[in-house]
């Protein structure tokens, strides 16, 4: 009883304060109502800036959409990852998922655009400008939602209402077409709204809404979405009960492919891109450092810089020392050599690191001896400012890894060394046999080297670093051009701003005409485009999946052995006067057992979310 009395003066001041007739009435500290929310600019600010953190990260996710696709490989265990790669996800194991693509989570930040689409036309502050670019803004978040929904789902329940409580929350399936059009409606309202108004770094504008309208229509008219195409080339889609979730059953192909192309001009027009008017090539040195300089912001911002200035980037995420998210700042962290202390999270495959052409524009070979005997050298300019191969320079290792590589050189192999007199094999610091950190190398014996900033004060163990994640860039609208000019055949016009994105990376000029351009731009906006969540998307809409995705993966196996009379004490350091080196590719299916289904050509939709809504039709195959 006794130690009870010390609530005694709180319950006696309840009593007290309670005599008062609004003691209840009274708002809750810390929350605003949302009515209070728009009749004040500053509060329905804050309100659509919060649907901004439904872009998460950008791609800048620990496990990056490229582990799912012919890029790279995720080195970690139990990401659910496999799951989707080896063709076994199902609407009760949907396999990795990320919040900015995943069905429950962007329809939350859908319904969030509604509340303010819906309160911004009748909101009582009085600026009206600002209404206006919010709701811009807001049209903008929306269409961009719903566009992730539609290229992982097809076509999903469109809804632009809020709902009250104990209405009926299911909602059927809308039709490809109707939600390509409700997105290129939003993206028209969102341009009409911005256009000519700040919005601020980090913001839609304008110009952003242009590029999505253009990605959206580029997509629209792809062979996946052209549902006579998409049967001829996939039995599984041939069978599903209802198409037009899927695509086009009909229509104008000609007309789509004119819309995308024009789209995407109308973005061209409105920017100039980086170094891209240059009339011949770069020199591999500035090819090397101008690609560099567009992944660490873009074009005229310096590397390091946050992109403000940059004539490259039309919508990024962008990453400031005063968030602490988990995503872009640690992409250093995320993807670096493990002998740095790194994580090596998403590696390059050899498959990818062989898709980039050598200096003179012909295709590498491992049946060419002289390529087989040295692979990394005279390569596309932009294979050394995006991979991290043996032998590369990077970063000064003493700064967090001590004394254990006085030359700062990338060691994926295995190697002679001599101790004393006794000649034994050295596994390299970057291996996953490493000296410094052995369970978490690269299993290709490749490291991400794009999107890293090369700063050598930022070793990334410790560091944080602040490099954007472009959503879309002057350079994807280019390429949404160039493939539909292709698909017009349109040749000649294609051919001149594909050699503008060459020439600006070093590389001579192309020349082909139809299927070999049109297998040319694929392959270009593969190497230009790599890590940026296009290529998962592209081999399914261009329905190459089963010849691309397909493949298992593949690595390097290394190994240096003395030349004869050769030998080196102390600390390895990657030398051809001393060594011999053999380069091996080696497929490896005990990681990974990649298998392509094509109803992967879809993602399905969760058990859950079928059970909540009794007219959702489930995805083909998944049944």
């Amino acid at each position: 009883m006794k130690r009870n009395l010390k609530y005694l003066p709180v319950l006696l001041a309840l009593v007290i304060v309670s005599c008062k007739k609004d003691f209840l009435d009274v708002s809750p500290l810390g929350e605003i109502s949302s009515e209070a929310t728009w009749k004040d600019g500053p509060l329905s600010t804050a309100f659509v800036t919060n649907i901004y953190n439904g872009l998460g990260a950008g791609g800048f996710e620990e496990e990056m959409l490229a582990a799912l696709s012919d890029e790279a490989v995720f080195t970690h265990t139990g990401r659910q990852i496999t799951t989707v790669n080896d063709g076994s996800l199902s609407p009760s194991n949907v396999g990795i998922t990320k919040g900015t693509y995943e069905w429950g989570a962007m329809y939350g930040r859908i319904r969030s655009a509604n509340v303010a689409i819906t309160n911004l036309t009748s909101a009582t502050f009085d600026d009206a400008a600002l209404k206006d670019r919010l709701k811009g803004e807001t049209y903008f978040l929306r269409a961009y939602f719903y566009q992730q929904l539609v290229r992982f789902y097809g076509g999903v329940p469109l809804i632009k209402q809020v709902y009250a409580l104990n209405e009926d929350y299911s909602a059927a399936r809308s039709t490809f077409e109707e939600c390509i059009n409700s997105i290129v409606s939003d993206c028209d309202s969102s341009v009409l709204l911005l256009t000519g108004k700040s919005t601020g770094k980090g913001r839609a504008t304008a110009l952003a809404a242009k590029a999505l309208k253009a990605r959206v229509l580029l997509y629209a008219a792809s062979d996946l979405h052209d549902i006579p195409t998409a049967k001829a080339n996939s039995s599984v889609i041939s069978q599903f009960a209802a198409p037009e979730l899927l695509g086009y059953l009909s229509g104008d192909r000609t007309a789509r492919w004119q819309a995308a192309k024009a789209a995407a001009k109308v973005v061209m027009d409105a920017g100039s891109g980086y170094k891209m008017s240059l009339a011949a090539p770069a020199s591999p040195e500035d090819g090397k450092q101008n690609y560099i300089s567009i992944s660490m912001g873009g074009g005229s911002a310096a590397p390091g810089v946050d992109g403000a200035a940059s004539t490259e980037i039309i919508f990024g995420r962008y990453n400031t020392p005063d968030q602490d998210d988990w995503g872009g700042p640690y992409v250093g962290l995320f993807n670096g050599p493990n002998g740095y202390h790194n994580w090596a999270g998403n590696t390059p495959i050899g498959l990818m690191v062989d898709d980039y052409e050598m200096m003179d524009g012909t295709a590498f070979s491992w049946s060419n001896t002289d390529h087989k005997t040295a692979p990394y050298k005279n390569r596309d300019p932009r294979f050394y400012a995006s991979i991290l191969y043996d032998g590369a320079k990077w970063k000064p290792r003493n700064l967090i890894s001590g004394d254990a590589d006085p030359y700062n050189e990338i060691q994926t192999g295995q190697y002679d060394l001599m101790q004393g007199t006794t000649m034994f094999t050295f596994k390299g610091l970057d291996t996953r046999s490493s000296s410094i950190e052995d369970w978490n190398g690269s299993r290709t014996g490749y490291y991400m080297r794009k999107f890293i900033d090369p700063d050598p004060a930022i070793v990334e163990n410790n560091t944080r670093q602040y490099i954007p994640w472009p959503f879309f860039r002057y350079t994807e609208a280019v390429f949404n051009y160039v493939e539909a000019c292709i698909a017009l055949g349109e040749d000649a016009e294609a051919r001149t701003w594909l050699n503008k994105i060459r020439f600006r990376s070093g590389m001579p000029a192309i020349t082909q005409s139809g299927t070999a351009l049109r297998d040319m731009y694929r392959h270009e906006r593969r190497i230009e485009m790599m890590f940026e969540d296009h290529r998962y998307h592209d081999a399914r809409r261009w329905m190459i999946a089963p010849t691309t995705l397909n493949r298992k993966i593949d690595y390097i196996s290394i190994v240096g052995k003395f030349k004869p009379g050769k030998s080196l004490s102390g600390k390895y350091k990657f030398d051809e006067s001393i060594y011999n080196y053999t380069y091996t590719p080696v497929i490896d299916v005990a990681h990974e057992n990649r298998t392509w289904l094509d109803k992967m050509y879809y993602r399905p939709i969760s058990r859950d979310e079928v059970n909540k809504n009794a007219k959702l039709v489930q995805n083909p195959g998944y049944n």
